[in-house]
C-alpha cells in the first residue's frame, strides 16, 4: 500500500498554485548583449530582515550538503543570472553564460557576490565553493524601504549598467560592463558567413561601425572596398565612397581620401551635399563647406535647399550680410510650412548678430 501511495504521488505533477514569494524576471540589453535575472520576491512582512532572517557571514542552514551557505538572494530556488556574453562585473571578468547568485550579507554594510556555475540547486543548501566562477565585494548602501525583494537596472549607458538587489532599506548595486565593440564586430564576421554577408549595405554598415567605434581600420576598409566593387553584390554609392574617406582620413591616406570624397559628390544627391557641407561646418571645415555648397547651388540652381547652404556657409564664416541675402532666397523656395518656419527662425538668429549653425 506504501509502495502503490508512493508511486501515485510521483505519477502526478503537483497542481499550480501560487507561491508565497512571486517569481519575477528582469531583463536588461547592453549593446548587443542580454542580461537577465530570474529571482523570487519575499516581503519584509514586518519581519527583521538583516542579520536575522537573513543572517550576516556564511551559516549552516541544517539542511542539505553545504556546511556553510551564503544567502540566495531571494527566495526558494535559485536566483538566476544569465549574460548572452563575456562581461566584468565590479572590473573582474565573467564567462557569458547562467550563474546561481549568492551574496555574503556582512554586517559592516558590505557584501561578497557569488556567481556559482550551479544554477539549478535550490536555494542556498546545496552551495560549493568549487562552482564560483566568480566572487566580487561591494558596498551596500542605505534606501527607503522596499516591501518586496526587487532587482532593477538603475543606470545604463552604451557599455554598462547598474544592476541592484532592493529589499528592505539596504541595497546591493554591482557594475555590469561589456565590451561592446569587440562583441559587434566578432558578430559581424560570424554574420557574413550566413545570409548577411550577401547583402552590400551590411558591409557598408560594418565598416562604419568599425571606423567610429575603434574597430580594425584595415579590416573596415575591406569591407567598405567590398561594397563599392569586386562582389556580385558591389555597388558604387555616396555613401560607401563617404565612409571610405573617412577611414583612408583615419588612416592617414588624405590624397586618397580626397579622391574618394570627390568621386562620392559626383554621385550625391542634392541633400547628400547639403549634409556633407553641413558636417564640414561641425567639423571646423568653414572654408571647405562654403566650396560644396557653391557646389551644390552651380548643379542645382535655385532649388531647396542650396540657398539654405550657402546661408549656413556664410554665416559659418562670420559674413552674415550675405548668409541672410541666401536665407531670404531660401524662404521663397522652401517645400513646407515646417522648413519655412526653420528659415525664419534662422532669418531672426542673424538680424539678431547670431550665428544659425
Amino acid at each position: 500500500m506504501c509502495f502503490l501511495l508512493l508511486a501515485t504521488s510521483n505519477a502526478f505533477p503537483q497542481l499550480n498554485t501560487p507561491r508565497g514569494s512571486q517569481q519575477a524576471t528582469i531583463s536588461q540589453r547592453i549593446g548587443i548583449t542580454d542580461v537577465m535575472i530570474k529571482y523570487s520576491r519575499p516581503s519584509v512582512n514586518d519581519r527583521e530582515v538583516w542579520g536575522q532572517l537573513v543572517p550576516y557571514g556564511m551559516n549552516n542552514l541544517g539542511f542539505g550538503t553545504a556546511t556553510e551557505s551564503p544567502w540566495r538572494a531571494g527566495a526558494d530556488e535559485n536566483t538566476i543570472i544569465k549574460f548572452t556574453d563575456d562581461v566584468t562585473i565590479e572590473g573582474k571578468a565573467l564567462k557569458a553564460g547562467k550563474y546561481g547568485f549568492h551574496i555574503i550579507v556582512n554586517e559592516n554594510d558590505t557584501a561578497t557576490l557569488i556567481f556559482s556555475k550551479n544554477y539549478k540547486a535550490w536555494g542556498s543548501y546545496f552551495y560549493e565553493p568549487s562552482n564560483d566562477a566568480l566572487r566580487v565585494d561591494i558596498a551596500t548602501q542605505e534606501i527607503p524601504h522596499t516591501e518586496l525583494l526587487t532587482y532593477s537596472f538603475d543606470y545604463v549607458d552604451a557599455n554598462s549598467a547598474i544592476a541592484s538587489l532592493k529589499w528592505e532599506k539596504k541595497q546591493f548595486p554591482f557594475k555590469i560592463e561589456v565590451d561592446v565593440p569587440k562583441i559587434v564586430l566578432a558578430n559581424i564576421r560570424q554574420d557574413f558567413t550566413g545570409q548577411n554577408g550577401f547583402q552590400r549595405q551590411n558591409w557598408e554598415q560594418a565598416a562604419n561601425y568599425a571606423l567610429n567605434n575603434g574597430g580594425d581600420l584595415e579590416e573596415a576598409l575591406g569591407w567598405i572596398n567590398g561594397a563599392i566593387s569586386g562582389q556580385f553584390f558591389s555597388q558604387k554609392t555616396f555613401n560607401n565612397l563617404q565612409i571610405r574617406s573617412q577611414i583612408l582620413s583615419k588612416l592617414g591616406k588624405e590624397d586618397e581620401a580626397s579622391k574618394a570624397m570627390d568621386e562620392a559628390l559626383g554621385l550625391a544627391t542634392i541633400f547628400q551635399v547639403h549634409q556633407y557641407g553641413r558636417t564640414l561646418i561641425g567639423q571646423g571645415k568653414k572654408d571647405k563647406a562654403l566650396e560644396v555648397f557653391e557646389m551644390n547651388a552651380k548643379k542645382n540652381k535655385d532649388i531647396w535647399p542650396v540657398h539654405y547652404g550657402l546661408a549656413r556657409g556664410y554665416s559659418a564664416q562670420g559674413n552674415y550680410k550675405k548668409a541672410l541675402l541666401h536665407l531670404k532666397l531660401a524662404l521663397n523656395n522652401a517645400p513646407n510650412d515646417a522648413s519655412k518656419d526653420r528659415v525664419q527662425a534662422n532669418i531672426e538668429k542673424l538680424e539678431k548678430g547670431e550665428d544659425i549653425n
